[in-house]
């Protein structure tokens, strides 16, 4: 009788909502920031956004940021705006291609890229009250104040993409 009720609970309940794609998230996580491309972390992460927004694809979460915040940071340290990069990923099919390009036209020291990543690691800044209030909001609304070890924005983020 036991194994009558489990197929049937399978059958009416738990297969509908597998089929179901109302059921599936539509939300598509880009990479890490700690991914890495020509010696430049992050990058990885924002050439996803930039071709999930071209598709369509790129969450509402993520819309209001796209190329501000840690993109805009990127692009400082690169020096090019996003409607240049958006151009670059537009024009390639590959990630190899986006690399390549990169390569070639922003020159910058292992120095300055590792400059750059200590900047995205470095927030919230200590003393920057208003940040270290927003991290804790953050974290707060992801159900995530219980974890001590997200120190920065990479972490929380990476904890809300469930990547730690």
């Amino acid at each position: 009788m036991q194994t009558a009720n489990l197929e049937a609970k399978f059958k009416f309940e738990i297969l509908p909502g597998l089929l179901d794609d109302r059921a599936m998230s539509n939300l598509i996580y880009p990479r890490s920031a700690r991914e890495m491309m020509d010696g430049w972390h992050y990058l990885p992460r924002y050439i996803d956004k930039i071709r999930l927004h071209l598709a369509g694809k790129l969450h509402s979460d993520y819309q209001d940021n796209l190329g501000k915040g840690f993109d805009g940071t990127w692009l400082k340290y690169a020096g090019l705006t996003h409607e240049q990069f958006v151009e670059v990923v537009k024009n390639s099919i590959t990630d190899g291609e986006v690399c390549e390009w990169v390569h070639k036209n922003v020159k910058r020291t292992p120095e300055e890229k590792a400059a750059h990543w200590a900047d995205v690691l470095s927030r919230p800044l200590a003393n920057d009250p208003a940040a270290q209030a927003r991290l804790e909001k953050r974290k707060a609304e992801s159900n995530l104040s219980h974890r001590a070890d997200l120190n920065n924005f990479v972490d929380y983020i990476d904890a809300d993409e469930k990547r730690i």
